[in-house]
């Protein structure tokens, strides 16, 4: 590291966040910066649900209660902004501010976020979840016979925190079947990648050229709860084996550059925010205590924590003179920068601070326990 902590870099990025993003009412964020015209009424349901948990991670780090009143804040826009609702046509969608919500529980202890994202989980059952091509969760209201990998594994990820939150069989039932699909309709078996889709065009068939982190993330993310769970190590081992395939697959040059080949818009967008989601879920992967024991892990853990590391001091030198990222984070901000981009950074940044605590706590206990000696 240099001068500037892990966490004076997060620190950084959310007050960027705030300073370039931010709208009229406290909380709220605006779609580009600086401001363009076209975005101006745009309505990012999704990306919103992720600054959500950007900010309930800078609580958790620094206990500055300002920071979760922000988190509340945008949580309490997405709903004012949505007419008052939780429910939209996407379903992967609902299940991303479902998993904000729940960060809000954990921070706050109102059990009103809970509730919510309740309600988000049978909102999402009810209306998405069939049996066709397996148990699974389709991706909107008008596409019921496609899934995909951004729903099902978001899915996964709800039901299995609101069984650890509830002890609900349902819940873990949820867990068990979204997991299962991805396992056994979107895992490439030859790379250990997750494909984003099946039968979007109606024939069945599997958009195996569609790869995108965030998916590889949701399913890292997914496989380590399983694991957490169960203590069955060939959980650990997918994990593994997918945060490695991610990381020689789509960032072959230290850092995600280009993940969208040439199925989604180029700069921004969706796309902009998809690498935070896989940062988020690798550093648990890191984090993870057990993990760190197992043999799977040992053998790739130079690999991962060398990429992790690397490109987060890539982002810092290209991201700390403005504040503004770019989609690739070798290079300058240039032009105007997307929320969803500016999430990805700070998403990662707050990944970089817990993975820097995490081994300064387990460097003082290896301390500790020799001073008894």
């Amino acid at each position: 590291m240099n001068a500037a902590t892990a966490g004076d870099r997060a620190d950084f990025a959310q007050r960027s966040l705030t300073r370039h993003f931010g709208g009229l009412r406290p909380g709220s964020l605006r779609s580009s910066s600086p401001l363009r015209l076209r975005t101006l009424a745009a309505f990012d349901y999704w990306w919103l649900a992720h600054a959500v948990e950007a900010r309930v991670d800078a609580f958790e780090r620094s206990g500055w209660p300002q920071w979760r009143s922000l988190a509340e804040q945008t949580y309490a826009g997405i709903r004012r902004r949505n007419r008052g609702s939780l429910f939209n046509d996407y379903f992967d969608d609902m299940g991303w501010l479902a998993l904000a919500a729940l960060r809000l529980f954990d921070a706050s202890g109102e059990r009103r976020y809970l509730r919510d994202a309740e309600a988000l989980f049978s909102h999402i059952v009810e209306h998405g979840f069939s049996t066709e091509l397996g148990a699974s969760i389709a991706w909107r209201t008008s596409q019921p016979s496609y899934k995909n990998a951004p729903t099902n594994g978001c899915f996964a990820l709800v039901s299995a925190r609101l069984f650890e939150r509830t002890g609900s069989p349902a819940h873990l039932a949820f867990a068990r079947s979204s997991l299962a699909f991805l396992d056994e309709r979107l895992l490439d078996p030859a790379t250990g990648l997750i494909v984003d889709g099946i039968n979007r065009t109606g024939d069945g068939g599997r958009d195996d050229d569609w790869l995108f982190s965030y998916n590889q993330g949701l399913y890292v993310g997914a496989k380590l709860g399983a694991f957490d769970r169960t203590g069955d190590a060939r959980h650990l081992d997918d994990a593994v084996r997918t945060a490695t395939a991610t990381i020689d697959r789509l960032a072959p040059t230290g850092v995600f550059a280009s993940e969208n080949v040439d199925h989604s818009q180029r700069g921004g967008g969706d796309v902009g925010l998809f690498k935070g989601i896989f940062y988020q879920h690798l550093q648990a992967l890191l984090g993870s205590a057990a993990a760190r024991a197992t043999p799977s892990l040992l053998g790739q853990r130079a690999h991962l924590e060398g990429f992790f590391v690397s490109s987060t001091d890539d982002l810092w030198s290209t991201f700390a003179p403005s504040g503004l990222a770019a989609d690739d984070w070798r290079t300058f901000a240039s032009g105007p920068t997307a929320l969803s981009t500016e999430l990805s950074a700070v998403l990662a940044l707050e990944a970089r601070a817990r993975f820097e605590a995490r081994a300064r706590f387990e460097a003082r206990a290896r301390f500790e326990a020799r001073a008894r000696f």
